[in-house]
């Protein structure tokens, strides 16, 4: 009997195990040095947040610092077991945090009530990106904004992009169903917003280097 039995644990779940444990420690790695080069952008993009603001999946916490304390800020987290880590951090730096229940696909707000939402590597995870994308839309104020940071698919016919593409079903089982080649750039296009202005960059990551960070306007 192997140990793999023994626990009832099958070879092919002890190697994605094994795989997603090397995920996450590579990640953890670059964790540290991503924050520092978005540090500058989330000042710039969050400076001027003022009146209800939802975070959808605030996860970390890790924008939170970036916040005005002056906001009607409400983060709608699908993990219960971060919410007290959240209101513990929040407070901290003099923030009111409303933490409900909830993920992108669900968002228990009423229609054109939020001014901003705000939403930072999400939309590469979620399971239908049009759909949440028009949940966000749902909820904002005519006027109001969607204030985003995603990573992006590399231009159609590069390398990078041949390497997400074929990489992408690996990539979503041991990333928690990210897509490394999602165009979320054209999904923003495509979505309704009155306006939709962002700026493309890089950052130093592996195979999700090509980002973009901007406003798009209901």
């Amino acid at each position: 009997m192997s140990v793999n039995q023994i626990y009832g644990e099958s070879p092919n779940q002890f190697y994605l195990n094994l795989g997603k444990n090397f995920f996450a420690w590579m990640m953890a790695k670059r964790s540290s040095t991503y924050n520092k080069e978005l540090g500058d952008r989330k000042r710039s993009l969050f400076a001027n947040l003022q009146g209800k603001v939802l975070e959808i999946s605030p996860r970390d916490g890790s924008n939170l610092r970036y916040y005005p304390p002056n906001i009607d800020l409400i983060g709608m987290e699908p993990d219960l077991q971060m919410h007290s880590y959240l209101q513990k951090q929040a407070k901290e730096l003099g923030l009111n945090i409303d933490l409900r229940f909830g993920n992108a696909e669900w968002l228990d707000i009423e229609d054109n009530s939020v001014d901003t939402v705000v939403a930072t590597l999400l939309l590469c995870s979620v399971p239908n990106i049009n759909y949440t994308l028009q949940a966000i839309l749902r909820v904002l104020k005519p006027g109001g904004s969607f204030l985003f940071i995603e990573h992006i698919a590399a231009p159609e016919g590069s390398l990078l992009r041949k390497i997400q593409n074929t990489i992408s079903p690996i990539w979503k089982t041991l990333a928690d169903n990210c897509y490394p080649d999602r165009e979320i750039d054209i999904a923003l296009q495509k979505a309704g917003f009155a306006s939709v202005n962002y700026e493309y960059f890089q950052v130093g990551l592996p195979i999700v280097s090509p980002h973009i960070i901007g406003v798009a306007t209901k």
